[in-house]
């Protein structure tokens, strides 16, 4: 959406980065990196004509003009907002279906959380469906489902991030006549002689490249294995000796009964998260009403490791 020849994301971005007055956490709100925020303010800048914001090696302050606009564009841009929000709630209520995407397995904070809402909102169905472990965000962004419980990072414009899971450790799949299937854990150097099993590279390659990393904390090279679609095809082929998975504990758990399977836990890599994404815009009212119920189902749990 634009006002005139101003986009309303360059809006965002100024009044985010008037806030915050540093450009790592204006992005970090805005769920986008920090040099797509000065994109954006020097978008903005050259629509102007004028410097908004004063920047220097040490810190970041607003112009007298950039003051002097941003003191008119705060309430213009609230009041804006407010009718927008106002006019959306009048046009869309909660109802019809609410499609929920996820990965891996429906755990305890997702099926609570999907009770509290079908609770609160009776005449809303809900429909859960498993998505691709090689496309977390396509299906959102087709309108497949109306939101989807992901893999974290994401770090994509058009969509935005949730309420995020707890850290779960993560531990590797590996097939059962594996030498390491016995170890009680295994250290993160020891991935580099192993072959991790990745994603097809429909899913970008930072979010393929935290679910198999390429090197060791110690930046030993970790022999990349075949990849794939589907989070089963990806337990078969470990539990045929193709190669090792990496997996969240909760995910490990829900599926210890393939027998030809192991999960040994992984020390040293950084935890896996889970979080909720919605898109940007046009977030129906039922996914808006979902992350709620979702939120404070994760609140009412005391973080921790153990399986979900």
């Amino acid at each position: 959406m634009s006002t005139g020849s101003l986009h309303i994301r360059e809006l965002e971005a100024f009044l985010v980065l008037a806030e915050e007055l540093h450009f790592g956490r204006a992005g970090e709100r805005l769920y986008v990196s920090q040099s797509r925020v000065s994109q954006l303010l020097r978008s903005l800048e050259g629509r102007i004509g004028a410097s908004l914001v004063e920047r220097t090696s040490r810190r970041v302050s607003l112009t007298p003009l950039g003051a002097s606009f941003l003191s008119a564009l705060r309430p213009a841009y609230e009041s804006l907002r407010a009718t927008v929000d106002e006019a959306r709630a009048a046009a869309r209520s909660v109802g019809g279906v609410l499609r929920i995407g996820f990965q891996g397995t429906v755990d305890g904070h997702l099926a609570r959380a999907i009770a509290r809402f079908e609770e609160r909102h009776p005449q809303c169905a809900t429909e859960v469906v498993e998505i691709a472990l090689s496309d977390p965000f396509g299906p959102v962004r087709r309108e497949e489902v109306d939101c989807a419980v992901v893999l974290l990072p994401v770090a994509e414009d058009d969509l935005a991030l949730g309420p995020v899971f707890s850290r779960q450790p993560q531990t590797l799949a590996i097939s059962a006549r594996h030498p390491l299937a016995a170890r009680e854990s295994v250290s993160a150097e020891e991935l580099a002689e192993l072959r991790l099993i990745g994603v097809h590279d429909t899913a970008p390659a930072y979010w393929r490249l935290a679910q198999a990393p390429r090197e060791t904390p110690a930046g030993r090279p970790i022999p990349p294995g075949p990849t794939v679609n589907t989070l089963q095809e990806a337990l078969s082929l470990a539990a045929a000796d193709r190669g090792a998975l990496l997996l969240c504990r909760s995910t490990a758990g829900y599926h210890a009964h393939h027998a030809s399977l192991a999960y040994v836990p992984v020390e040293g890599l950084p935890d896996s998260r889970l979080g909720l994404i919605l898109p940007r815009a046009n977030t129906t009212p039922s996914a808006r009403a979902f992350a709620e119920a979702l939120a404070q189902s994760l609140a009412e749990t005391p973080p921790d490791h153990s399986p979900r």
